[in-house]
């Protein structure tokens, strides 16, 4: 099953939202807040689908933190709550000029 972005800003609010343990210690270690991946997926879009994932499906986001710097937020979700598998600032070396494009390895 695809994820609709507009779903998931419905339900992005802080009470809403679950940190995996992964994602907790990740986004810590690079210094994002709750704020910026909130805001992340309130002015994003889904450029990956993860359908497959378990427990739910998840999806790749690009959008922009609260500096409007690009941000990756990994986010899974069952349409009451969203899951944070994890947060990351794009690398040119992973991620072509548009930062939606993986690179070849």
């Amino acid at each position: 099953m695809a994820l609709n972005l507009k779903d998931m800003q419905k339900i992005c609010v802080p009470e809403n939202i679950i940190l995996t343990m992964h994602a907790a210690k990740r986004i810590e270690q690079r210094g994002i807040l709750l704020r910026d991946i909130i805001a992340c997926i309130m002015t994003g879009e889904i450029i990956e689908q993860y359908a497959d994932d378990y427990p739910y499906p998840s999806c790749l986001v690009l959008g922009n933190h609260c500096s409007d710097k690009p941000l990756h937020t990994v986010v899974g979700t069952d349409g009451n709550y969203l899951w944070i598998i994890t947060a990351y600032y794009p690398s040119s070396q992973k991620w072509l000029e548009d930062l939606k494009t993986r690179k070849e390895n």
